[in-house]
């Protein structure tokens, strides 16, 4: 096996453009930390894609590392699927995420697949739904989705809209894998090779995508009651700004208050640490304009707008941000009683699937509503295999994820912050009909299954020093798992790598439960460098358990 710096010196003398040797020279002369990151390993292309900081090198998000990724992909296509190929293309507003689509749709149109290619960008949840209007074999999106700056990445989906699941996703892999120069790629036309069209979509495709995800509205008589009702809208610099606010004004509602400076593009997020709704830094702004303009509702998309951060007025008049958790909770409610009402339910073929890391709260209000709940691994493309899995039998009601991710209805496959905000918007407009803020709607809620309360909290591991450190903590957590919790017992232990005891794939996840109904959930993030604890508590002394169990694991 080569040395990171027979690797980088590799790169000095192969079929790399001029710009490219020099910075990395530089790193050589200049950063041999850095080097060493930069080529340590290659950028691991997983089951959902890549995703890495952006740079020189064989670990880094480049044009060389997405060529061979999509070269992989057209491999992998070429040799399993027959008859008309071809693959839809988006990208956000990230820096590079537009050269990076360019060159995947280059390479697949180079490779005699056909490629539809979004004119400009647009969100992660319109690519996967133009890949079943266009009956695509599969999708490209270009994000990073809520990672800083530096980061940038590159998702792929499959036929069914969803992202990549096994046995296509390994698969997938193996041919990337064996990808291993430059050379191998199509970046230009092969003579003799008949090359692709590379046809544009654009205004049809929203269109389209605005009417279906705009039907799925359940109480259109409350929205016109409060059409004037105002919702601050924050794109965080990302593509929701091209279609969010247009897809709360068809649902009806009326006065929606931008943050300016926030709905330009701009992959450097100017006005922002990091563009991730989850955190309240990237709230603030939002928050700021809804205490100027007296709104009592604020919604804040992610840079390719999947996923939605809400932000509502307490009992006090205070703004305060929600969890996921507590959001799909209460949507969860409304979505379940409206269906209810509407005799939706009555069939019994109606399901809500949630993740492993995701409240049971929600496990709990369906189980209230007679509905069945799936509970998947984390990831919203094991909530899309689900609705694959089950077409023709049952009917996809709705589900989501603690990391602010949720979909509604079967026209996307994937997380959809679109869908999302015009659900919440009208559950606000619903709860007013009854005299309620969502905030009292969540409180509602709790009154009726009890108090949970949940949080994620992570430890940041960079380089390979990190990688090796997280791997530890993981062997050292299964070699010598705590003998209580917050407490009190513990009563089982589930390992995700053990998945015949779990029905579920593999994945790198332990689970540990107490006598007291609490649960610990430890896994390595799959796209960052950080290592994540999912606590969760329920009774009136959960918040207290919380602090405890963050003070247990968190050292």
């Amino acid at each position: 096996m080569k040395s990171y710096k027979e690797v980088a010196q590799s790169w000095l003398t192969g079929n790399f453009d001029e710009e490219t040797k020099a910075e990395v020279k530089k790193l050589m002369d200049e950063d041999p930390v850095a080097l060493e990151d930069a080529f340590y390993r290659n950028l691991e292309f997983g089951t959902g894609g890549l995703r890495g900081t952006m740079g020189v090198g064989t670990n880094r998000m480049n044009k060389y590392t997405v060529g061979m990724a999509t070269q992989g992909l057209a491999n992998y296509i070429k040799a399993h699927v027959p008859g008309e190929k071809s693959v839809c293309i988006s990208y956000d507003a990230r820096n590079n995420s537009e050269l990076f689509a360019q060159i995947s749709a280059d390479v697949l149109s180079n490779n005699g697949i056909k490629v539809y290619l979004f004119e400009g960008l647009r969100p992660t949840p319109e690519l996967s739904y133009s890949i079943r209007v266009k009956k695509a074999t599969a999708g490209i999106m270009v994000t990073a989705s809520h990672n800083p700056k530096e980061y940038n990445g590159y998702k792929v989906f499959w036929s069914d809209g969803g992202q990549i699941t096994a046995p296509v996703d390994k698969d997938i892999v193996a041919e990337v894998a064996k990808i291993e120069d430059p050379a191998d790629v199509r970046f230009n036309p092969v003579p003799g090779e008949p090359k692709a069209d590379i046809e544009m979509m654009g205004k049809e495709m929203d269109e389209c995508y605005l009417r279906d995800i705009t039907s799925l509205t359940l109480t259109p008589e409350a929205v016109k009651k409060h059409a004037d009702m105002k919702i601050v809208y924050t794109p965080l610099h990302g593509c929701g700004v091209r279609l969010m606010p247009e897809a709360l004004k068809r649902v009806g509602f009326t006065n929606i208050i931008h943050v300016p400076e926030q709905d330009v593009n701009d992959g450097n997020f100017p006005t922002v640490v990091s563009p991730n709704p989850e955190e309240p830094a990237a709230m603030a702004m939002a928050l700021a304009k809804a205490d100027e303009t007296g709104a009592d509702l604020v919604l804040a998309t992610d840079p390719d707008a999947d996923r939605l951060g809400i932000a509502v007025r307490d009992n006090d008049g205070k703004m305060v941000q929600l969890t996921g958790n507590q959001t799909w909770s209460f949507l969860t409610y409304y979505v379940l009683t409206r269906w209810k009402e509407l005799g939706k339910l009555e069939d019994g073929k109606g399901y809500v699937v949630k993740t492993i890391v995701t409240s049971e709260l929600i496990a709990a209000i369906c189980e209230s509503f007679g509905v069945k709940c799936y509970n998947v691994l984390t990831g919203f493309k094991y909530i899309a295999e689900v609705v694959k899995r089950n077409e023709g039998k049952g009917v996809f009601i709705c589900g989501g994820e603690e990391s602010y991710g949720f979909n509604l209805g079967e026209f996307v496959r994937d997380k959809c912050a679109q869908v999302a905000g015009i659900m919440v918007a009208e559950c606000a407009a619903w709860a007013a009909e009854k005299g309620l803020t969502l905030y009292q709607l969540l409180q509602k809620v709790y009154t009726e299954y009890g108090l949970y309360v949940e949080k994620m909290v992570y430890i940041v591991r960079k380089g390979k020093t990190g990688a090796e450190e997280i791997q530890k903590i993981m062997a050292d957590y299964r070699a010598c798992p705590p003998k209580e919790i917050a407490g009190s017992p513990l009563t089982k232990v589930i390992d995700y790598l053990k998945s015949e005891e779990t029905g579920l794939p593999k994945s790198n996840v332990l689970q540990f439960f107490n006598a007291a109904g609490d649960v610990v959930s430890v896994r390595p993030s799959g796209t960052e460098p950080k290592i994540k604890f999912y606590f969760g508590a329920k009774g009136s002394d959960a918040p207290a358990k919380i602090e405890a169990l963050k003070a247990q694991f968190i050292s």
